[in-house]
This record gives structure tokens, C-alpha cells and sequence, in this order.
């Protein structure tokens, strides 16, 4: 049951990574667009600016779902790497109950934000309601709670981010 599970966080997380990515090609294009139409054609298309930032919305909280389950989001790595064995579980284990409690958190009051701003429209996109634009934060809630008790399954606490996914370029 547990690689069962894994496998479906798998394709959750590349689901959202897809997702994500989409969006970030979507505004990549939308963007020039509304530039173009303002300052080339001098006829102001209403529409790219709120749908960029309806799709940062939903990038922000995919990338976030994507990083925390990649080990890629911000930790400190000090304070584990000093601890013993039983306090460093200890210390991984209170980590991941506060993440767990934030996204439970995340995932009911944003359910009751969708709830109570659904039927307010959008001027520019009348068909979308506030509450659509709202929708991911309990999703990212509810996903990262997910992606909580992958963890706590797999008790990798503080697993370094794979090489892979970590940029190779130089500060320096």
C-alpha cells in the first residue's frame, strides 16, 4: 500500500508540475501580447493583465505543492545536521506536524473563502467567479497534506533536493 501510494504522489506531483508550467508558458505569452496591443496598436487589451495574475495564482501554489514534496522549499538544515539521531525524528516529525496543521488550516478556510466569494464575478472575466480565482489554496492545502503523509510514511524528514532539480550555476 505504502508504493502505491508513493506512485500516486508521484503522479500528483508531476501533475502539478505540469500544470504549473503550463501556466508560466501561458503568461510568457500573454504578457507581450497585452504589451503589444497597449503600446504597438495603442488599443489596450483588458484581458491579458488579470489572466496572468489568475495563473500566477495558481503557479504560486502548484510550485510551492512541487518544491515541499521535491525538498526544494526553504529549510534550515543547521539545527538538524547537529541533532542526534532521536532528536533530529523528534525535531523532523514536530516539522511536519506544523506542516500538516498549516495546510489543514489552508485547506478549510480556504474552502469557506471559495464558499463565500463564489458567486462574485470578475469584471474582466464575468464567466470566472472570485471564488474559481481562490480555489488554490485549498487545493494546495489539500495537496500538501497529501504530500505530509507521504512523508510521514517515508519519515524522510530532511532528505537533501536530488541532484537533478537543484540549478548547477554559479553565484560566485
Amino acid at each position: 500500500m505504502k508504493a502505491q501510494y508513493i506512485r500516486t504522489m508521484d503522479a500528483i506531483n508531476n501533475a502539478c508540475l505540469f500544470v504549473a508550467g503550463s501556466c508560466l508558458v501561458v503568461i510568457t505569452i500573454i504578457v507581450p501580447y497585452g504589451v503589444f496591443t497597449r503600446y504597438v496598436l495603442n488599443s489596450a487589451a483588458s484581458w491579458p493583465e488579470p489572466m496572468a495574475v489568475l495563473l500566477m495564482i495558481v503557479l504560486a501554489f502548484l510550485s510551492a505543492v512541487v518544491c515541499y514534496r521535491e525538498h526544494l522549499h526553504i529549510g534550515v538544515g543547521l539545527l538538524p545536521a547537529f541533532l542526534g539521531e532521536p532528536a533530529r525524528s523528534a525535531l523532523g516529525w514536530f516539522i511536519e506536524l506544523c506542516m500538516l496543521v498549516t495546510n489543514l488550516f489552508m485547506l478549510a478556510w480556504g474552502i469557506k473563502l471559495v464558499e463565500a466569494t463564489w458567486f462574485q464575478s470578475i469584471a474582466e472575466f464575468p464567466i470566472v467567479s472570485a471564488g474559481m480565482a481562490y480555489l488554490p489554496i485549498p487545493l494546495g492545502g489539500a495537496l500538501t497534506t497529501l504530500f505530509v503523509i507521504e512523508r510521514f510514511m517515508t519519515r524522510e524528514f530532511f532528505t537533501e533536493a536530488e541532484v537533478e532539480t537543484v540549478s548547477q550555476v554559479s553565484t560566485e
